[in-house]
């Protein structure tokens, strides 16, 4: 079969934290043929698609992660699934990629969905949720705000389109930086941003749960450096193993039939303490540490899950 994945430049790929890398691996080594799709590489013809793609041979090569084999132009009735791999931010690119991708028959399936991806935005989307969450407000208004962090008196502030912990902070009522902290995020009270009340045990992680087709596949616990108060990965923080537990699976079956309905299959859903934090329905990642640290290979579930799609 031909898997197609979307997704950021290959020399951007780090083959031990990747979750693309493994999946494209995985794929490899069941013999399925693995595409790499840039941005701009999807055109419309005539009322199909073709992608604009490289042939690659996934490697355990750290200097080299990618053998190239050859460009190619793959017509739509070549594709078996295609995969969305694309980082964040949900930009202008990002919406037509999706927009071009609704375009291919329903036979053909995209993981995750294009339109399951436009419609839940991995910080708001999850304040529906009201008895999973932390109190949450999302707005730009000043008073608002204000009289939020006067309320809670100790939240996390971040941007509606941020990840791997850019830009959130940590803001107590009365703090000397508070305004400017609020002020700098909404740029100057012209741009929405979510606050969430902060939740005590986030001093021992976050917990990222995978799920696929709204089943838990794993989760690894997220721990922040001692310099920081932030647990993603990118920002210093490390894997430890952890348990799915049972306010977990309560969580869980909340958003397991909406994300089934929307055709989200592979996501990652954030929880600290009781609470949901975020749903990453994007390109969410930990596969590669959950499967060190739980001795698993999460990719094979996946890839199971995919080739049963498209033989339905």
């Amino acid at each position: 079969m031909n898997f197609v994945f979307l997704m950021d430049p290959l020399h951007a790929v780090i083959m031990d934290k990747d979750t693309s890398f493994i999946l494209m691996l995985g794929a490899h080594r069941r013999g399925h043929k693995v595409y790499f799709l840039p941005d701009g590489g999807i055109t419309r013809l005539n009322g199909k698609l073709h992608f604009h793609a490289v042939e690659v041979t996934p490697q355990q090569v750290a200097e080299k992660p990618f053998t190239e084999n050859k460009s190619i132009i793959l017509k739509e009735t070549d594709v078996h699934a295609v995969f969305v791999r694309s980082d964040p931010p949900f930009d202008e690119q990002y919406l037509l990629n999706t927009w071009l991708l609704d375009l291919l028959p329903k036979h053909i399936p995209v993981i995750n969905r294009p339109s399951g991806i436009r419609t839940v935005n991995e910080k708001i989307w999850a304040t529906q949720f009201t008895a999973v969450i932390p109190p949450a407000l999302v707005g730009r208004n000043r008073k608002d705000l204000l009289d939020f962090l006067a309320k809670e008196k100790n939240i996390v502030a971040k941007p509606t389109g941020g990840h791997g912990g850019q830009s959130v902070f940590q803001v107590q009522s009365g703090g000397a930086n508070a305004n400017v902290i609020l002020e700098t995020l909404t740029h100057n009270w012209q741009k929405e941003i979510i606050l969430q009340k902060f939740i005590p045990e986030s001093k021992d992680g976050d917990k990222r749960i995978l799920l696929l087709n709204g089943e838990p596949l794993g989760a690894v616990l997220r721990m922040h450096a001692e310099d920081d108060h932030r647990n993603n990965f990118f920002a210093g923080g490390k894997p430890l193993r952890t348990e799915i537990n049972g306010r977990d699976r309560e969580i869980i079956a909340v958003l397991k039939p909406r994300l089934q309905e929307l055709g989200l299959y592979l996501v990652g859903i954030d929880v600290i303490g009781e609470y949901l934090i975020e749903v990453n329905v994007t390109s969410p990642t930990c596969l590669q540490e959950m499967n060190r640290l739980s001795g698993t290979h999460g990719e094979d579930k996946i890839l199971d899950f995919v080739e049963n799609l498209i033989d339905q």
